[in-house]
């Protein structure tokens, strides 16, 4: 894949500006990127016009000295074999071009080895965790909550394929206010069934599903202050088998109610308060986290003696690095922006760096139904769920749709699109393709064969769908550093589009022995790289369609 040649041409360029002296004027890691456009060569810097600011010189300028020395350079090496030329163009990019050769041998790596070849070590067993959806046990999963869990998993899938040790957690707040609510609006609702007239909060939780749980609840004779916890439990079943079918599933259900009851909120805080960050004021117990870019100290403990939502959550974090997570990834809705400081402060309070912890803010999604958006509100219980949302469409589409725009992007999510078979539909759009390539091979009856002559794949097309094939590796670096899968999700696409150009204009079968073979190949290696990303975003891969 390109991975090694990237690493091989950025280290070429790091020699080089410490050659000419400007390697101390740029202590960021040299990155190269495929160019929008692949006139443009097959990698691409723009170190040039980042280092005419600190320079003061043009990047045209410094772009053509550091051209001539790594053209100079790499006639020193065996990249030689593989660099056609580097050229300086547009405003000052720095661009290589590789030997046709180079990609079809890539290409031949895909055909021997499979989806082993596509694999990578990255992670080095690195242990991470990811922590998403966690929705109060209050009521059906919302698109809000769907997209989490879409993301999440898909985030989950590209580590673990990549080399990290990757743990999947919903941590279940089973207890407290929400919970309490809920039980009265359960005990309320099973007042109302026996015919008493029910003055119902605001507050409370209002969708019909609470006479479905008031009616379980009289069924087993569950009342009172159980009712709380019972209806939690029978809320959580559904949660969970909503996530099955979405094909999510979770390594570890955390509870709140279980991490209060094991002492560790009291140790964590022992911990905090021998370093010298808890202080007591006004009655209360504040966390010190100004020390730690916080804009203002936070209570944990209330001069009532109750706990502030912050004080299981220190406790939850640390107890996550106590387990062996090196890395925490949280998925969290928009609404808790501003706590992503505190708890930052909370781990590096307890000597862990701010980079070990990566929260993401996944925007909401909005439905739309026949062009029209479909109002929510979680509280009256007037939102379309997960539930629906798969009944509707199927999980295939779901996903793929939760997973369409960047994860900080608001997403608009058309159930009347995501229906449809047709290109307009891009998951149908990527299964066709896969499903295509299936129906092709199918009907060949030519064995592809291991010594296979490549070089006959001479059409822009060919070429362009090689070089695609192999931006694969790049494209899930891309969604491993940003924490977001959004970008396999384009590129799936793209592949598609690439393959479906290339089949439009030039036949595979009865085009000689020779040739025929060679685009065998090369549809099969698309075939591979199509089901390997399908399968990273949990969505199937059907042969005929």
């Amino acid at each position: 894949m390109t991975k090694d040649i990237q690493e091989e041409l950025s280290d070429l360029v790091a020699c080089c500006l410490a050659q000419l002296g400007w390697l101390e004027n740029y202590p960021e890691k040299i990155s190269l990127e495929l160019p929008t456009d692949n006139r443009f060569g097959d990698f691409t810097t723009n170190i040039s016009l980042k280092l005419s600011k600190l320079l003061k010189r043009p990047p045209q300028a410094i772009a053509a000295e550091l051209v001539f020395c790594l053209q100079r350079e790499i006639s020193k090496t065996s990249l030689q074999k593989i660099v056609t030329q580097v050229k300086v163009e547009g405003v000052g990019f720095v661009n290589f071009y590789l030997k046709e050769n180079y990609f079809y041998d890539k290409l031949k790596v895909i055909i021997a080895q499979g989806k082993a070849a596509l694999r990578s070590t990255n992670g080095a067993g690195r242990k991470v965790l990811i922590e998403f959806v966690s929705a109060n046990p209050t009521g059906s999963l919302s698109v809000a909550h769907a997209r989490q869990a879409a993301v999440g998993d898909c985030l989950a899938n590209i580590l673990a394929f990549i080399g990290f040790d990757v743990q999947r957690e919903y941590y279940l707040n089973d207890e407290g206010n929400q919970i309490n609510i809920l039980g009265g609006s359960v005990d309320l609702r099973l007042k109302e069934l026996q015919g008493q007239k029910i003055e119902f909060p605001e507050n409370y939780y209002q969708g019909d599903y609470i006479y479905d749980i008031a009616r379980e609840a009289d069924k087993q004779k569950i009342k009172d202050t159980s009712l709380g916890d019972f209806a939690a439990d029978y809320i959580l079943r559904i949660i969970k088998q909503e996530l099955i079918d979405f094909g999510v599933n979770f390594d570890c259900w955390y509870s709140q109610k279980q991490l209060a009851k094991s002492g560790k909120i009291e140790q964590a805080f022992s911990r905090l308060k021998e370093k010298g960050f808890l202080y007591e004021q006004d009655g209360a117990l504040w966390f010190k986290s100004t020390s730690f870019g916080d804009d203002k100290d936070r209570v944990i403990i209330k001069s009532d003696g109750s706990q502030t939502y912050l004080a299981p959550d220190i406790a939850y974090h640390e107890d996550k690095f106590n387990r062996g997570f090196s890395w925490l990834i949280n998925l969290w809705g928009p609404d808790h922006h501003g706590y992503i400081n505190r708890i930052k402060a909370a781990i590096e309070a307890f000597g862990h760096k701010p980079d070990e912890l990566s929260v993401i803010i996944v925007q909401l999604a909005t439905i739309f139904r026949n062009g029209q958006p479909v109002q929510m509100s979680t509280r009256r219980g007037q939102y379309i769920t997960l539930r629906e949302v798969l009944d509707e469409v199927g999980a295939d589409a779901a996903r793929f749709f939760f997973l369409m725009r960047r994860t900080s992007s608001h997403l608009d999510f058309d159930l009347e699109v995501a229906k449809k078979q047709s290109a307009e539909n891009p998951v149908f759009y990527v299964q066709y393709a896969y499903a295509r390539i299936c129906s092709i091979l199918r009907s060949s009856a030519i064995e592809i064969k291991n010594d296979l002559d490549l070089s006959v794949l001479k059409e822009k097309e060919e070429l362009s769908l090689i070089k695609k094939l192999l931006e694969f590796d790049t494209i899930l670096n891309i969604c491993r550093a940003t924490c977001d899968p959004y970008m396999l999700t384009v590129y799936l696409q793209e592949l598609s589009e690439s393959f479906h150009k290339f089949y439009d204009l030039h036949r595979v079968l009865d085009q000689g022995e020779v040739l025929t073979c060679a685009r065998l190949a090369l549809i099969k290696g698309v075939k591979i790289v199509l089901s390997c990303g399908l399968e990273l975003l949990g969505i199937t891969q059907p042969e005929k369609m």
